[in-house]
Parts: C-alpha cells; sequence; structure tokens
C-alpha cells in the first residue's frame, strides 16, 4: 500500500487529498471561492490564483493533521498540470514540486481530465478497463474510451462550448447566481421542461461531437419571453437529450464494460438519471463517482497518482503546467474546436 498527496487548483477550489493506493481516503481539504466570484457572475482568473495562493499551505497542513501523518510518510506527490486556469494551475503544480524536492518524493503531474475520468475507479474497484466515458464539464464535452491508465481514445468532443459551460451562461443570463449548473438545477425543478422550445444541435447527426453555443444563443432569445424556471427546465432536457444522444451513438461503436460519467456536470441528477436509463437500454453497467466526487477536488487527483504510481509513471521536475490539454493528442482536429479538442 502507498499513499499519496493529491493537490488540485486548476479552477476555483483548492483541494488537498491523502488516498491510499488500496482506495482508503485518509484525509481530503476543500477551500471554495463562490463568494469571491459571485459578484462578477463567473470565474475571474486572477482572483482565482491569488485565492489559491493563500490557501494551498493551511490545507495541505491540515490534511497531514486530518490523517496523522508526514511528509515523510507519503509515497509520491501528486499535483493537477493542467489543463486549466494558468495560474491557478501553477500555484498547485509549483507547492507539489517543493513538496517533492524537500522530501525526496517522485513527482507525478496530473491531467485534470484523466483525474475525472478514472475517479469512478476510486470509489468502486469492480469497475475494469475499458469502459465508455462520457466526460462532462465546464470545460470540456468529450466521449472517450478508456482503455488504461494514460490510454484515452477520444470518441467526439465539443465545437464549441462545453455543457458545464453553456449551464453556467444560462444562469448568468437567467439571474440565477452562481455557481451556474446548481442553480440552473434547482430552478428546473419548478419549471415545464416542454414549455420552451429550444434546439438540440447535432442531434440526430452522423457527426460525432457536440454543441451547445446554438442552444444557448437561443436561451438568450427566449429570457423575458417564458418564465425563468421554464426555461431552466426546458434548457436542461435540451441538454439531456444532446448528451443521450450523441452517448447513445458512441456506445454502437465501442465494445466496453461500462458507460461512466464524471465531471461536474456529472452531479447533476437529470443527467445522470437519464444515462443511467440509457445504460439499462443498452444491457451496459452504469457508474458515477458520488456526488461530491464529481465537481473538482483533491481525492481525484490523488487517486489518479496512485493509478499511475502503480504504473511506473513519475514527472520531472522542470515539468510544466499547461491551460491545454488533451487525453487522447492523436485525435484528429474537430471544426470550431482548435487546441481545446
Amino acid at each position: 500500500m502507498a499513499l499519496i498527496l493529491g493537490l488540485e487548483s486548476s479552477c476555483d477550489e483548492t483541494a488537498v487529498a491523502l488516498v491510499t493506493t488500496d482506495r482508503q481516503i485518509l484525509a481530503h481539504k476543500l477551500a471554495r471561492q463562490e463568494a469571491a466570484h459571485r459578484p462578477y457572475g463567473g470565474v475571474v482568473p486572477e482572483i482565482a490564483a491569488r485565492a489559491h495562493v493563500e490557501a494551498i499551505g493551511p490545507l495541505i497542513q491540515g490534511a497531514f493533521e486530518e490523517a496523522g501523518v508526514t511528509l515523510a510518510d507519503v509515497d509520491a506527490i501528486a499535483a493537477t498540470a493542467g489543463p486549466g486556469l494558468i495560474g491557478g494551475v501553477m500555484v498547485g503544480l509549483v507547492a507539489g514540486k517543493a513538496l517533492a524536492l524537500a522530501g525526496g518524493k517522485p513527482l507525478i503531474a496530473v491531467n485534470h481530465l484523466e483525474g475525472h475520468g478514472l475517479s469512478p475507479r476510486l470509489t468502486d474497484p469492480d469497475l475494469e478497463f475499458p469502459y465508455l466515458l462520457l466526460l462532462v464539464s465546464g470545460g470540456h464535452c468529450q466521449l472517450l474510451l478508456v482503455e488504461g491508465v494514460g490510454r484515452y481514445q477520444r470518441l467526439a468532443t465539443t465545437i464549441d462550448d462545453a455543457a458545464g459551460e453553456a449551464f453556467d451562461k444560462t444562469a448568468k443570463m437567467l439571474g440565477l447566481g452562481f455557481p451556474g449548473g446548481p442553480a440552473v438545477e434547482e430552478a428546473a425543478m419548478r419549471g415545464d421542461p416542454k414549455a420552451v422550445p429550444l434546439p438540440r444541435p447535432l442531434l440526430g447527426s452522423a457527426e460525432p461531437h457536440f454543441s451547445f453555443a446554438g442552444l444557448k444563443s437561443d436561451v438568450a432569445r427566449k429570457v423575458g419571453l417564458y418564465s425563468a424556471e421554464d426555461i431552466a427546465a426546458s434548457f436542461q432536457q435540451a441538454v439531456v437529450d444532446c448528451l443521450l444522444d450523441r452517448t447513445r451513438r458512441a456506445i454502437a461503436k465501442v465494445d466496453a464494460t461500462a458507460l461512466v460519467v464524471a465531471g461536474g456536470v456529472a452531479a447533476n441528477r437529470a443527467v445522470r438519471g437519464a444515462l443511467e436509463q440509457l445504460a439499462a437500454e443498452s444491457s451496459m453497467r452504469f457508474v458515477a463517482p458520488p456526488l461530491w466526487l464529481c465537481t473538482d477536488n483533491g481525492a481525484m487527483i490523488a487517486w489518479a497518482g496512485a493509478e499511475r504510481f502503480l504504473a511506473g509513471f513519475s514527472d520531472p521536475l522542470d515539468v510544466v503546467a499547461r491551460p491545454r490539454w488533451p487525453l487522447d493528442p492523436d485525435a484528429e482536429k474537430v471544426r470550431g474546436a482548435g487546441v481545446k479538442a
């Protein structure tokens, strides 16, 4: 059994966790920044980076105290090295490098997306490779065949906005507050999902990818014509319909042990429920992390570090922070996505 320290600072949560290779979470610390960003209706990168600097030291100390261990007891340091807001990514990665150098420990530079992608295996030891992963978050919306640690085949990606980004911008247009995803989900519970006519971009298309920009734009045109609750419910249903359609298409093309959903939008109950039903209809096992493990956290980074540590991976201390870092760098670029794909 090895003990891994995980550090996450890619967006607006500073998170630290201590996780063992046999799936024990010994400590998990998290500092949120919603109050600092709420006046702006979204994450301000400079504010986020400064908050990470202030939070990460006390969180690391608190994690060691909670677990009753010291740096000497840790076998490796895992830190998010991208993708994300580069100022924040640098804070966690530099902290990880300093701890690795001071303690003489291996450094594991973790792809934040791999953290999400492997997180279901932290709580479900029966989840085996290969599995079909719908990775759906504020910055990304992808379908991947997870063949193993560090081995990903991208089947689809967004050609414009990610689903989580569309949730956040819809919440802002409707005046629902920040963070947007939970606010839209809560408002949707009081609305009629059939009340507002909204598009389903690429629904039924032979193109495998996702698109949410047109949906978001049409929401802007509907503001003021319908209640915020009906728009929220109709928007959420449109997103669900698009996710189901694209995922159903991917299921038909791969041989996978399970359908897995991860990322911040995986915490949305309507999304989870619809995907679970799709998996049942497809005679596939459905796996989703607990709700707290869907949003950005240190445990998923520590676990990805644990998986990479067991596979023999480590990184030099001069590894760089990366604002963009595709899981499948050999995947064909798609129209509109550029380097984000």
